[in-house]
Parts: C-alpha cells; structure tokens; sequence
C-alpha cells in the first residue's frame, strides 16, 4: 500500500467517525475533525487541515440532516434565522482564522476542545419542554447566537454544533432531539462558508475532503440510526463523548 493510499484510506477513516459523532450527537462530532487530518492522516497544514475539515464536515452534515428530516426532527424557520446572522459571523471567523499562525492556531483549538469536554459533561442531564411555538421575542437572541457560533464555526473550520445545540435549545426551548437536528442546517452553512472563504485562497485538498466525506457517509447513517436507538442512554454517551474530547484536545496540545 502506497503512502498517498494509505493517506486517503485514513481520510475515510477519520470521515466516518467524525460523520457517526455528527449524526449521534449532533454537536461536537465534528470538532474531531481537524486533530484527526493533523495527526492520523498526517495533513502537516494546520490551514489546510482546517480547510478540509470545513468542507468534509459540511457535506457530511447535509447527509445527517437528510436522514434527521426523514424523521421530522427538523424546525426549519429557527434554522432559517439562525443562519442569516451566523453565516455572516462564519466569514468573518474564517478570515481571522486564516491570519493566524497554524501552530498558534492549533493551541487555541486544543483549549476550545477542553471548553466543549466541560460544557458537554455539565450539560450532559439537560431536558428541554417540547419547542415552543415560535415568538418575536425570540428574535433578537436566535440571532445573537446564530452570529456568535458562526464567528467560532469559521476561525476554527469546525460544524459549532456542540455550542449550536445548546443555543437553540436555550433560545427557543426546543427539545434535545430537535436541537440536534435542526443544528445541522447551520453546520452545513458555516462549513459551507468557511469553506469558500479558504477554497478562494487555495487551501482546501479537495481529494482528501472527498475521501472524508465518502467515509463520514457511511458513519452518518449508523449515527442518527444509534440516536434514535440510545436516546434513553443519552447521558452516559455524552459524559463517555466528552471524556474523549477532553483526551484528544490534550493530545493535540502536546504534540502540536
């Protein structure tokens, strides 16, 4: 097996995992993304890692969302909202992030990857009520959130999901399966957005991406299978998810 085989065998790989975490949890899944391509798949780029990442994590999204809106999950007009400002936020992020320093740049997402572990073992019993009906009032906070997650979702090439789900869920009320679902409508836009912005100065291994989102197809449909299946179990996969967060970000920090 030759080495640019081997690399792409491993793109696969990484695609199915972070495609199988994307469509179990929604949010967070895709924050693997980028320590995968940087030190499985060998990418050397912390740009071009980041890169690929937004384009692998956007298709592999819009694959999940098919499947979840199979089941009705899906609360579009919130999503619709939450994109306008947050797809705006995701371009300015992108162009922040591709003026950083990669190593500096991959410290910095080591230590948001400690803040996602907490976050997600803290809020790992949260139960929302049944989304309420839709309000004016709420307005003005769905937005709000919508273009901070995007800022964060386009300096770092990741989905935001993992801070997507809580913000629609405390903004609207919506449950958690409906927040997992609906939060894929903006990951696809960020990460569409992100992409663009780093596709338009030559940064994105387009092979390598095609090969990620050909694995995280396969890891997208046993994903939102599983959440449907394991979501009286969802405490114990959040606390188990959140511990391997919190090992990966670790790693990354020490072998940046």
């Amino acid at each position: 097996m030759s080495l640019d085989l081997l690399h792409y065998v491993l793109g696969a790989f990484s695609g199915s995992v972070v495609g199988f975490t994307l469509g179990l949890f929604g949010g967070g899944g895709s924050i693997l993304a980028v320590p995968l391509l940087v030190h499985l798949v060998g990418v050397g780029n912390a740009h071009v890692a980041i890169a690929t990442s937004a384009v692998a994590v956007s298709a592999n999204a819009f694959i999940s969302l098919m499947m979840h809106a199979r089941h009705g999950t899906v609360r579009w007009k919130y999503a619709g909202l939450y994109c306008v400002t947050g797809v705006v936020g995701a371009w300015i992020g992108a162009s922040l992030g591709k003026a950083l320093e990669g190593g500096h740049l991959l410290i910095l997402f080591g230590g948001l990857m400690i803040l996602v572990s907490i976050t997600m073992f803290r809020r790992r019993n949260v139960v929302c009520e049944p989304v309420a009906p839709f309000s004016v009032s709420n307005l003005p906070k769905i937005l709000a959130m919508g273009a901070g997650t995007g800022a964060v979702s386009g300096f770092f090439g990741i989905g935001g999901g993992f801070l997507i789900v809580p913000g629609l869920m405390i903004s609207t009320g919506m449950a958690t399966i409906n927040a997992v679902a609906t939060s894929l409508v903006a990951i696809v836009a960020f990460g569409m957005t992100t992409a663009l912005s780093y596709s338009l100065s030559g940064l994105v291994d387009w092979a390598l991406a095609a090969a990620f989102v050909a694995g995280g197809a396969l890891g997208a449909f046993g994903g939102c299978r599983s959440v449907h299946v394991l979501k009286h179990r969802r405490s114990i996969l959040n606390s188990c998810f959140a511990a391997l967060v919190m090992l990966v970000a670790v790693g990354m920090i020490v072998l940046r």
